[in-house]
């Protein structure tokens, strides 16, 4: 079974060609896919690797985790299963790469931050559980200078 590698950290103006001669050393059964931007073409900074023979796959990821590719250190590690945004869950229906909202005529549009409704309270907007620590040590800061 094949083991699928994420490759990140790529420069913008990376090819395809130069990310597959990047890896072509490391041996039969290995090919790589750029992601690029559908409207510019440039590289988004992430790719993904293949790798058929499962028994190669920490050897590949120890040689190439950490080389630079045009003054860029790229990041190789097993990339993570795909999963449903929450969007397509509570929508009902269709894959994770169903497009949200109607009658865009295909233009992605990209989400601003969370805003609370007038009539809700501060309780009604959580913060991105990403950012959440830093938000409290924001507010510890702010609190002090108070």
């Amino acid at each position: 079974m094949s083991v699928r590698l994420y490759v990140g950290n790529l420069p913008n103006e990376l090819e395809n060609q130069e990310l597959e001669a990047a890896f072509a050393d490391a041996g039969e059964g290995v090919s790589t896919k750029l992601v690029t931007d559908r409207k510019t073409g440039k590289c988004r900074g992430f790719g993904f690797v293949t790798v058929e023979d499962e028994s190669k796959v920490d050897a590949i990821i120890e040689k190439y985790n950490g080389i630079t590719i045009k003054d860029m250190e790229i990041k190789v590690e097993k990339a993570q299963p795909r999963t449903e945004s929450a969007g397509t869950k509570e929508g009902g229906g269709g894959g994770a790469n169903k497009k949200r909202g109607g009658g865009g005529g295909g233009a992605n549009k990209k989400r601003g931050p969370a805003v609370a409704s007038s009539g809700g309270g501060s309780e009604s907007m959580q913060p991105d559980p990403r950012w959440a620590s830093e938000l409290e040590k924001l507010k510890a800061m702010l609190a002090q200078n108070s």
